[in-house]
């Protein structure tokens, strides 16, 4: 997977050595890391479940597809190596960005939905710019 230059890897953003400095400041550092690691992993989720969403019409089907999804996910719950847990995200990344639907559902109202700015309501003029309007209309 390639990533920008700027962006740091998996193996970076949620190591969990604590710092030299006191106890409680590296129990923070641990929480905070643990904190980032569990949004990144449940966004990372979302998105599985989203994806296949978009795979799957009916929903029974879809079902049987986000329980593989979850035990996929549970299988590696209990990594806490970080270079083993960087390599098993990079890879479900690399794997997602495959896996990827060529055109996802949108919800109608949503931006680039169907329905989206359909029958917008007319713009409503200040009582001097509709008396302007008549006024150069005569």
């Amino acid at each position: 997977m390639s990533t920008p230059a700027t962006s740091y890897s998996a193996a970076h953003r949620f190591s969990f050595s604590p710092s030299s400095s006191s106890l409680s400041t590296s129990r923070t550092l641990i929480n905070i890391d643990v904190i980032q690691y569990r949004l990144y992993v449940k966004s990372l989720y979302k998105r599985y479940l989203v994806n296949s969403l978009n795979w799957y019409i009916r929903r029974d089907l879809w079902r049987e597809r986000a329980i593989e999804i979850r035990a996929e996910f549970e299988r590696n719950r209990n990594i806490t190596d970080p270079r083993a847990l960087a390599l098993v995200l990079e890879q479900a990344e690399e794997r997602l960005a495959k896996e990827i639907h060529p055109d996802p559902y949108r919800p109608p109202l949503f931006p680039d939905g169907t329905k989206w700015e359909r029958n917008l309501p007319p713009r409503m003029f200040s009582a001097k710019e509709k008396a302007d309007a008549l006024a150069a209309s005569h």
